[in-house]
């Protein structure tokens, strides 16, 4: 489904006035789409008949020379192809937002072009932008029988590059990023975007991945083992294991063949952010850019839909102590209100409960300010009537939310199937999460009762004892810059005993800050949160916010330290990764006048115990840090 795309181009017509450029005859073997600014250039060619693209940002290479095409299974490659003509035309757009700014700015241009084969009949069209922190690509194929597509675009970053990935194969997307180097990555080597590749010399940041994926299976990418990584469609990885569980060998087997698609193929966006710093990744919003509209039948105010409300939560969740009783989740209800928090997630004990009990604990937690998500196993979701039986149950009774898990797959009817939930949810008036899900692509845009999903190696796997690769200090600090640059993610932050694997408790708060989600779900048992000695910090950190700020001190897979701002308060959040560390802060994020600071930070020598301190500051001044492996700081400033 695209809500309202037509009104969004009339949207963008009306901005760009006469800068829109009428189709017209193409006479050149080569495109050019630069952005605004005129720094990124994207460049289509024709070279022997074969498609090609490249991608340079002031000069410089940022994608090398690489083929893009689409055909369909049994169609012979394109041969002796030709541009028949270019429509070019500007967007100017702002949008709400939630997750590390509250509006997000898009300035772009586009270029949408035909390949015309040799006997004049259109081969696929080509649509590509170019905005001055990345670009965009996607292409249609003409035709209404049923085809399998066929996508052969490759993404050939420069030699020397380092390379952040992981292989989806064993746990599909809650993997851990490891570095390396381009051809130092094996032939047929999958990969899981966003892939985040840092250029030779620090020079730029590229991030790969996917947006408006519906209707067409997910994108992995593929190693050549040359230095190249190819498009790949989520079927050839192999079944995830959750998901032979839940399903069967059968069901697994047939979901690994392409479904053939009816009418006009549309990919998804691929999309290529670029940054000069890491700032600049963080608050990219391409992956929403590229994604439709809201539609204003179910959403009336888009984001700010009277139903849709980003909170924080309480997990009832029996790895860290909590109860699975109706006594047990009534009990987590009054402790989330007295922690201020906006909801109670409850998993698969409340199947085990009456209708009425159920109501009763709505009603209860309701009285306090505290709404109710409900876990479902996404294959009991398969069909409209499992569906509407699910969501009315939750409507009778009063729940806000449902989690949906065990998607394990990107198969083009598990991403359907996605569709289905978020907009029969909407009907029903009821908020989404994802578990066992795969990476965000935008959808949070078109359908904004999706607070967040999962598709994150988070704090729920460091309950579970003897996980060899359960996440680590490096692990966390590595995500704010690979993942979390596709959109929020469900990471359950905060844990204080078991499951910490060499974090300390300070370091522990500061991922509450920096690993964003609109719906703020907190690993810990929330009768540990109000009882640790910085809960007064913790009740104060916001699901959703005003403003980010990466600070120039960060590392991919060494250190995160974000400035973040909600309303008039700033929040300055460290995470340190595995190796010792020093260095000093310059408060320039902050505005004039003087600043209260209440501080969280680690004790020496007990990484379960914190220091509060507090202390005044003003913008040109310098906080002086010193981090052990594992390490953190949380501080709230407050104007004076």
């Amino acid at each position: 489904m695209r809500p309202h795309r037509l009104s969004r181009w009339t949207l963008v017509c009306a901005c760009v006035g006469a800068l829109a450029i009428p189709r017209m005859y193409a006479a050149s073997n080569s495109i050019e789409t630069a952005s605004p600014d005129g720094r990124i250039v994207l460049v289509l060619s024709i070279e022997r008949g074969r498609l090609t693209y490249e991608v340079a940002r002031n000069g410089s290479a940022m994608l090398e020379k690489a083929a893009m095409g689409i055909r369909t299974d049994g169609q012979t490659a394109i041969e002796a192809a030709h541009f028949s003509s270019v429509r070019r035309y500007r967007i100017d757009d702002s949008y709400p937002w939630y997750g590390v700014h509250s509006v997000a700015e898009e300035h772009g241009v586009g270029t949408e072009t035909e390949l015309v084969g040799a006997d004049g009949a259109v081969l696929f069209t080509v649509e590509a932008r170019a905005y001055d922190n990345g670009v965009a690509l996607r292409m249609t194929l003409p035709g209404k029988a049923g085809r399998v597509p066929i996508e052969t675009v490759a993404f050939r970053p420069p030699a020397e590059s380092g390379v952040w990935s992981f292989d989806p194969t064993e746990r599909q997307y809650e993997g851990v990023y490891e570095k390396s180097d381009p051809a130092g990555l094996p032939a047929g080597r999958f990969m899981a975007p966003p892939v985040v590749i840092e250029l030779p010399g620090d020079s730029a940041y590229l991030a790969i991945t996917e947006g408006r994926l519906e209707n067409y299976p997910g994108m992995v990418l593929q190693s050549d083992g040359k230095g190249a990584f190819f498009v790949r469609p989520g079927n050839d990885v192999p079944a995830d294991k959750a998901l032979v569980y839940f399903d069967g060998e059968a069901y697994a087997r047939r979901i690994a063949v392409p479904s053939a698609m009816s009418g006009p193929i549309v990919t998804p966006w691929r999309i290529v952010m670029i940054g000069s710093t890491l700032n600049d990744l963080v608050n990219n919003d391409i992956v929403s850019d590229v994604s439709d509209v809201p539609d204003a039948k179910l959403f009336p105010r888009g984001l700010h839909t009277s139903w849709i409300k980003p909170g924080r939560a309480v997990w009832n969740y029996y790895l860290d102590g909590g109860s699975p009783t109706l006594e047990g989740a009534r009990e987590a209800s009054r402790m989330a209100a007295e922690l201020g928090f906006e909801y109670q997630v409850i998993e698969g004990q409340w199947r085990r409960w009456s209708e009425a009990d159920l109501k009763s604990l709505v009603d209860y937690s309701r009285q306090r300010g505290v709404g109710i998500w409900l876990w479902k196993n996404r294959k009991d979701l398969g069909t409209r009537e499992q569906r509407d039986a699910f969501f009315e149950l939750c409507n009778r009774v009063g729940v806000m939310g449902v989690k949906i898990d065990f998607f394990d797959s990107e198969a083009r009817e598990v991403i359907d199937l996605y569709q289905s939930i978020l907009k029969e949810a909407a009907e029903h008036r009821l908020l989404v999460n994802f578990h066992g899900a795969n990476k965000p692509t935008g959808e949070q845009r078109t359908w904004p009762n999706e607070l967040t999903r999962e598709a994150v190696e988070g704090m729920e796997y460091c309950c579970i004892k003897d996980l060899p690769d359960a996440p680590r200090a490096r692990h966390a600090v590595t995500l704010p810059f690979t993942r979390f640059l596709a959109g929020p993610g469900d990471y359950t932050p905060v844990l204080f005993d078991k499951g910490r694997n060499g974090t300390t408790w300070a370091n522990q708060i500061a991922s509450a800050v920096i690993l964003t989600s609109p719906l703020l779900t907190y690993a810990a048992n929330p009768e540990k949160l109000l009882s640790n000695p910085a809960l007064n910090l913790i009740k104060q950190i916001p699901a959703t916010w005003d403003e980010t700020v990466v600070l120039p001190s960060s590392r991919i897979g060494e250190v995160a330290v974000f400035a973040r701002r909600s309303g008039q308060t700033w929040f300055l959040a460290c995470m340190n990764g595995d190796a010792s560390r020093s260095f000093d802060i310059p408060l320039s994020f902050l505005g004039s006048g003087r600043w209260m600071v209440q501080a969280v930070s680690d004790v020496k020598g007990n990484a379960e115990a914190v220091s509060i301190g507090e202390a005044k500051y003003q913008r040109g001044d310098t906080i002086h840090l010193e981090l052990k492996p594992g390490g953190g700081q949380v501080a709230e400033f407050t104007r004076e």
